[in-house]
C-alpha cells in the first residue's frame, strides 16, 4: 500500500519526501509533501493468520505559500479518498523547521483484508 500512497502523493509534482530522510544540509524545496507510517495493525486474524490490517499514515505538505499548503491537502485527501482511503483527520497543522514554510497534516489509514483464508 505504501507503493500506491507514494504513487498518489507523487501525482501532484511536488517532491515527495519520506519524513526525516531530507539530509541536514538540504534546502527544504519551495512545495514539498512527507509521509511517515505510524503503524500497521493487526484487526482480525483467523488460525494465526492477519485477515485484516489497518495502515495508519501521517502526510504532511509544506510550503512557502500558507495557500498552496492548505489547498494541496485538499486535493491530496480527494485523491486518497477516492482510492479507498479512509480519512482519520480532515487536516492539522504541522510544525515547520523553517520560518519560510508553513505545514498542513493529515492522517489517513487503508484498510486490508485477505481473502484467501477460509
Amino acid at each position: 500500500m505504501e507503493d500506491e500512497l507514494i504513487t498518489i502523493l507523487e501525482s501532484f509534482k511536488y517532491p515527495v519526501i519520506r519524513q526525516g530522510s531530507l539530509g541536514p544540509d538540504e534546502k527544504y524545496p519551495d512545495t514539498f509533501i512527507t509521509f511517515f507510517e505510524d503503524s500497521d495493525r493487526e484487526i482480525q486474524a483467523y488460525d494465526n493468520e492477519t485477515f485484516t490490517a489497518r495502515l495508519i499514515y501521517h502526510l504532511a505538505a509544506y510550503s512557502t505559500s500558507p495557500a498552496t499548503t492548505y489547498e494541496l491537502t485538499g486535493f491530496i485527501r480527494e485523491a486518497l479518498k477516492a482510492a479507498g482511503w479512509q480519512m482519520v483527520d480532515r487536516g492539522h497543522d504541522v510544525a515547520s523547521d523553517e520560518i519560510t514554510h508553513t505545514g498542513r497534516g493529515l492522517t489517513v489509514s487503508y484498510t486490508t483484508q485477505n481473502t484467501t483464508i477460509n
